[in-house]
């Protein structure tokens, strides 16, 4: 399945829907037909602004109908159990109460209503070396009724935030060096403004790896602290993995010890995959040491020198007979 079949497979694509955060990249554009409403954090204009000189589609942002500003969804919308569908791709790792956004969805959509989800998988993204976030933090930060993220949360992201070999997100197999993005100073500053100026500030709040989240939401719903449960689970591609919820879930089919050891196995499997990268990189500059020790000892030899005339007449006599001799002479001395 591609990436949009399995975006909408449990979709209702007849349906009325939302989509939330899609900013330049809408899974279900209004162009296309979807009878679909946006929500977002800016309006239009603003984002725009927000993505200019980013080498993003612009012309992709659509009209935003509701712009959010921390209140709670039914409010925003003037809706209540209106939609079939809510589509929110590389969104729940931004809101400041994950637990608030799930009922938020919960509160607006059909009893058999779905929300889909396509959420980054922390190790092959600018999230990387960010710890993997647990229940607690989820829940106390559902109960502190967080609007914005908390100064700690903005300070990690600044410090940790990484990429690889350029890029801000990948596959398993690719190479290239860690960098990091941000300065010390730019995290004391991003601290500064969450304490100071008491606004939203767009970034990564949570870091899942796929059964660490699918036993998040199990977690949460067990606790009685959401209503949604799993339907559906497709496993990472790229930088991604995608989670369908809804009321009539039937949620995972593991124990939350056999969810545990796999999280275990994920992160271990991705530090084998480092490692043995780590390897490869080594042996390959190894043996281009190597080679350039060989070629250096070439280049230096009585050989070489010798022939240095020679070389210089074929460089300037190119496809006649000196060019032959050289083969001819290099075989015999070489």
């Amino acid at each position: 399945m591609n990436r949009s079949e399995k975006l909408f497979h449990h979709i209702n694509q007849n349906g009325y829907g939302l989509e939330i955060g899609p900013s330049f990249n809408p899974m279900a554009p209004k162009r296309d037909g979807y009878k679909v409403h946006i929500l977002d954090h800016m309006n239009r204009e603003q984002l725009i602004a927000k993505y200019t000189g980013h080498h993003v589609p612009l012309e992709n942002i659509e009209e935003v109908d509701f712009v959010w500003d921390g209140e709670d969804y039914s409010e925003l919308t003037g809706k209540s159990k209106y939609y079939d569908w809510i589509i929110a791709s590389h969104l729940i790792e931004h809101t400041p109460d994950l637990v608030g956004f799930l009922n938020n969805c919960d509160a607006i959509l059909k009893d058999d209503g779905v929300i889909s989800l396509v959420v980054p998988d922390k190790r092959y993204c600018f999230d990387h070396y960010r710890p993997i976030t647990g229940i607690s933090k989820i829940i106390d930060s559902h109960f502190q009724k967080n609007r914005i993220h908390t100064p700690g949360t903005v300070a990690e992201y600044y410090l940790d935030r990484t990429s690889k070999g350029g890029k801000i997100a990948w596959y398993s197999n690719a190479s290239g060096q860690y960098e990091f993005a941000y300065s010390i100073s730019d995290a004391i500053q991003g601290m500064d403004l969450a304490l100071k100026a008491n606004t939203y500030e767009d970034l990564h709040a949570w870091c899942f790896v796929p059964h660490s989240f699918r036993l998040i939401i199990h977690d949460l719903y067990e606790l009685g602290l959401i209503q949604l449960r799993e339907v559906a689970f497709f496993p990472t591609e790229g930088c991604e993995f995608f989670v369908t919820l809804s009321r009539n879930g039937k949620g995972i089919n593991k124990s939350r010890l056999e969810m545990l050891d796999t999280i275990e196995s994920e992160i271990k499997d991705e530090s084998s995959i480092s490692t043995e990268s780590a390897n490869q990189i080594q042996n390959l500059t190894a043996l281009l040491a190597e080679k350039d020790g060989q070629l250096s000892a070439v280049y230096n030899s009585f050989a070489w020198r010798l022939i240095q005339p020679l070389r210089k007449m074929l460089e300037l006599s190119r496809g006649t007979w000196l060019e032959r001799l050289w083969f001819f002479v290099r075989r015999k001395i070489c």
